[in-house]
């Protein structure tokens, strides 16, 4: 039976005298994926970090495990969840490998640093670097920085995930992989909460999709409640269609004049 893994119970954060996420309650259960959408600016990044703890809020309550997350030490965080940041940046010139082996630092010492090869090697296969461990990762491309960040996360092997548009920067191929891996950890009974841009992307894979405006949660619900046509229309200021595809999954497709 899914337990609830991660909430947060009317949260508001500042930054300055602004609220970055102004009174918002989220549960995330284990076995789904959470897709955060919204314009640039709402503050998708800001309530992914509320939730992993790299954010205190002003007001209200960010749990994990049904533990306020502030009172964990760093280390037992670690092992309960990985976050993938937008920015994926590397002071030293360390190899792939190097990168994604750091995703096992919270295992030292323990039992499960036995998996650590395995894991490693797991995780390289999953998104396809594996002609990539020798070189440096700061020889790399955005999108192979984005693909080796995101190894580094699955090797670190916790129970909850969290991504923050872990798919901007790759092209098709690799942005279908990693929303079908994004699926599977959802399969195999793990809560992700992924941040992404593309709505069709989060229509295909999320079980749940939460709309961010200004801070705050406008809708959540299956796909099929959040993204409609009126919705999306006055959220992004766009008028757009919403079809839905063979499988049912809705397709937004922006209405644009021909210009002639």
């Amino acid at each position: 039976m899914p337990v609830t893994t991660l909430s947060l119970m009317n949260v508001s954060v500042k930054r300055g005298k602004r609220d970055i996420v102004n009174n918002v309650s989220l549960e995330v259960t284990s076995g789904e994926v959470v897709a955060l959408v919204g314009p640039n600016g709402a503050g998708k990044s800001s309530i992914l970090a509320t939730l992993s703890g790299d954010l205190t809020p002003e007001h209200g309550e960010a749990m994990l495990m049904s533990r306020p997350t502030s009172s964990y030490r760093p280390m037992k965080q670690a092992r309960l969840r990985a976050m993938l940041l937008q920015a994926n940046q590397v002071s030293f010139p360390f190899t792939v490998r190097q990168v994604v082996e750091m995703g096992r630092s919270p295992w030292a010492g323990q039992p499960e640093e036995e998996r650590d090869d395995e894991a490693v090697a797991n995780a390289i296969d999953s998104v396809e670097i594996g002609h990539l461990v020798s070189r440096r990762f700061n020889e790399l491309s955005g999108g192979e920085r984005a693909r080796v960040s995101l190894a580094r996360v699955l090797a670190q092997e916790t129970p909850i995930v969290l991504l923050d548009e872990p798919t901007a920067a790759l092209d098709l191929h690799h942005q279908e992989r990693v929303m079908a891996l994004i699926r599977q950890l959802g399969r195999d009974g793990r809560s992700v909460v992924v941040v992404v841009h593309d709505l069709n992307l989060a229509a295909a894979y999320a079980d749940r999709v939460a709309l961010i405006v200004d801070g705050r949660i406008d809708a959540t619900g299956s796909p099929i409640e959040v993204i409609t046509a009126e919705r999306i229309s006055e959220v992004y200021r766009v008028d757009v269609d919403v079809l839905s595809d063979n499988d049912g999954r809705q397709i937004v497709i922006p209405k644009r004049r021909s210009g002639k």
